[in-house]
């Protein structure tokens, strides 16, 4: 049986290491706060560098660059317990440029790299229904899909190029926020026309601006349940690469921009931990409004 390795239980890490484990995977994790594997039946590692001698292919899902960094090259890193031929599959949302770094790093200690991000929320990594999109080779994607089809029902190879993942997840980003802003103006526009926002928001869905957005977070908007699927402070993070991919390559991104610039304030006021659909209540902030559901 394949040795199964998993790096950080957050929002996301969680609910992938449930699935893996359901379906009967051999797997070791660790996390920096240890209590988050407390309900996980499986083998803890001490650190990194004993769950990469644990295991064959490594699955890490953490919060930035830096985190990658250092769980993978650190002192006690996954990648000084690993062995040549084994993967190491990127979940975690980061630089493209830095992945493609980490890549060649990597393959030169004998370790191939996926870079891997996810999309999908928190209930997409708990159901099984997570979207990935893939960057590097495509014979070692093969080797680790029947891993990842246990957490995901998407799975797209973008490239073999090391940063493809990470540069289609800023797509993916791009029309994650503007979705975001475009519920929130709506819904913040029928609230101030008095409509109904439930009935509206049935009335609208089924049509051509139906968006997963509308339909997921339209609901948890109206009955002001701020719960995360995806925090605040991720998603200016994720934001943040998505600006400085656009800086380099000159595509100019004027609505993300904004949207940057309006989840800026509400971090200002302590709600980064907030879900990204709390992006309405930058909008409310100057209409002077609230939705009610």
């Amino acid at each position: 049986m394949t040795r199964l390795g998993f790096i950080g239980l957050g929002i996301m890490g969680h609910g992938m290491a449930v699935n893996l484990l359901a379906a009967g995977n051999e797997l070791t994790v660790w996390n920096r706060t240890a209590e988050k594997a407390v309900d996980l039946v499986c083998d803890t590692a001490p650190n990194p560098h004993d769950l990469g001698e644990a295991s064959d292919i490594v699955f890490v899902s953490v919060s930035d660059t830096p985190d990658v960094e250092e769980v993978v090259f650190g002192d006690l890193g996954v990648i000084h317990g690993m062995t040549e031929g084994d993967v190491l599959v990127d979940h975690s949302t980061i630089s493209p440029g830095a992945t493609r770094d980490f890549a060649v790093r990597a393959e030169e200690l004998g370790v191939a790299w996926l870079d891997a991000p996810v999309s999908g929320g928190s209930e997409g990594a708990e159901k099984g229904t997570l979207a990935v999109m893939v960057g590097g080779s495509e014979t070692n994607l093969e080797r680790v899909r029947p891993f990842m089809e246990t957490y995901s029902t998407s799975i797209v190879h973008v490239g073999e190029a090391p940063g493809s993942g990470q540069m289609a997840k800023a797509v993916n980003q791009v029309l994650v926020v503007l979705n975001q802003l475009a519920a929130s103006e709506a819904l913040l526009l029928a609230q101030g026309a008095g409509l109904d926002l439930r009935r509206t928001l049935a009335a609208v869905e089924g049509g051509a601006a139906g968006s997963w957005m509308l339909s997921n977070r339209g609901p948890q908007m109206i009955e002001r349940d701020w719960r995360p699927g995806f925090t605040i402070d991720l998603q200016q993070k994720d934001l943040r690469l998505v600006l400085e991919a656009a800086d380099e390559l000159g595509v100019p991104v004027p609505g993300v921009s904004l949207v940057f610039q309006l989840y800026r304030a509400l971090q200002a006021q302590g709600l980064g931990l907030e879900g990204n659909h709390a992006l309405v209540k930058a909008l409310e902030q100057l209409a002077g409004i609230e939705l009610k559901g």
